[in-house]
Formats: C-alpha cells, sequence, structure tokens
C-alpha cells in the first residue's frame, strides 16, 4: 500500500519503511509526525475525501540536515554589477512508519418504516 502525503507546499509518494528528506520539520529528533494522505493507493483505491477522512500516515523524524549548497550569481555586463549569494535548504530526514486507511464500517441505517408507522409518528407529532 502506497500513500501520497503533502507538507511543505509539496507532494510525496511514500511507502512503509520509506525514508523522505522534506523541508524541515519543527519536531525534535525522534520524534512522531502523522500525516493525512491525499491519496492511498495499493489494494484499495480511495478517491473521495470521505473514504480518506480517517486515514493517517505515522512516520518519525529520523534526523535534522542540511541540503546541498546553492549558489546564486548576480551580474550586469559593462557596469561593474557583481553579487554572490547562497544559502543550503533546511531540511528534515522522515521514516515513515505505518499507513492506515480508514476503517470500513458502515454505519447502521435507520430500518425502513412502513407507511402506516409514518402516518402514526406524524398523528403523535400533530398532538
Amino acid at each position: 500500500m502506497y500513500a501520497v502525503i503533502d507538507t511543505g507546499g509539496k507532494q510525496y509518494r511514500v511507502e512503509k519503511g520509506d525514508d523522505i528528506i522534506v523541508d524541515r520539520l519543527g519536531l525534535a529528533e525522534g520524534k512522531a509526525v502523522s500525516f493525512k494522505p491525499v491519496l492511498l493507493g495499493g489494494g484499495k483505491a480511495a478517491t473521495t475525501a470521505a473514504e480518506l477522512k480517517g486515514a493517517r500516515v505515522k512516520a518519525r523524524v529520523e534526523e535534522h540536515l542540511l541540503g546541498k549548497k546553492i549558489r546564486v550569481f548576480k551580474y550586469k555586463p559593462k557596469k561593474t554589477y557583481k553579487r554572490m549569494r547562497g544559502h543550503r535548504s533546511r531540511l528534515s530526514r522522515i521514516r515513515v512508519q505505518s499507513i492506515t486507511a480508514a476503517s470500513s464500517r458502515k454505519k447502521p441505517e435507520a430500518a425502513a418504516k412502513t407507511e402506516p408507522e409514518k402516518k402514526a409518528e406524524k398523528r403523535a407529532k400533530a398532538e
């Protein structure tokens, strides 16, 4: 079974046991985090929001790290304008612990009332 989760404005396809690198989460290393899946796939695909309502993806923050250094160089010819900047993204590595789908228990439906029962109920309300 796999799930698509949304974190940091990006979507990731994950399976149980996967390690993924996401934008830095505000949790300490070793803490648990839970995501609402956008999509579930595998054995039974859920497509409606109602089917995904109880579904959860549980993961653990393994470590915080820095991404690869990115250099930004600005240059304008014939103007002696040069600027060198750079940054390293703050990232978190998480490990997916479990993917649970919503429970498939159906709510008990109200027993169908017969016509005489409906009329008797209406009379009782009117009195």
